[in-house]
């Protein structure tokens, strides 16, 4: 039978615990430089499996396709928010930076959803009411510019009174 005993490295005993602390420090550094090392072993072989199957992937869609792209990207050109009554130049700001930039998005976005975006903006923007705007907006984007203004005219601020 064997009996391991260990004993510190120094007899005193303020002298040991802090050779021990360093002891435990160098084992803790090894083990995790030894796991980064392996951690970026192993990111760069995913990586490197992944772009060769987007290799293979594109050279069977210019197979496929006979080099014609994939999607034709169009584009968006910002429409100016700020003719549907009752939207200003801190409020359009507010839409755009949640994607919201022309008549077409703004129609389709829920006035909720709007409500969302300004009650998250603060206490200062809280007060507006987005009822009207998607059907402002729908009526600019369909060119409808007569109907929206004869509209806007009978509202408050963006209201409906």
């Amino acid at each position: 039978m064997i009996i391991l005993q260990v004993t510190p490295l120094s007899q005193n005993f303020w002298v040991a615990g802090l050779e021990a602390i360093a002891l435990l420090a160098l084992v803790a550094y090894i083990g995790w430089w030894l796991g980064q090392r392996t951690f970026v072993a192993t990111i760069e072989g995913l990586q490197a499996n992944i772009d060769a199957k987007w290799s293979a992937v594109e050279a069977y869609m210019v197979w496929w396709l006979g080099q014609r792209p994939l999607v034709e990207i169009v584009p968006v050109i910002p429409d100016d928010l700020k003719i549907v009554e009752g939207i200003g130049p801190k409020i359009e700001g507010l839409l755009n930076n949640k994607g919201i930039v022309t008549f077409a998005q703004l129609a389709v976005t829920s006035p909720e959803r709007i409500k969302e975006i300004l009650d998250a903006a603060g206490a200062r923007f809280q007060m507006h009411d987005p009822t009207t705007w998607p059907r402002q907006s729908a009526l600019a984007r369909d060119g409808k510019w007569d109907e929206l203004k004869a509209w806007q005219e009978e509202l408050n601020k963006g209201r409906l009174e």
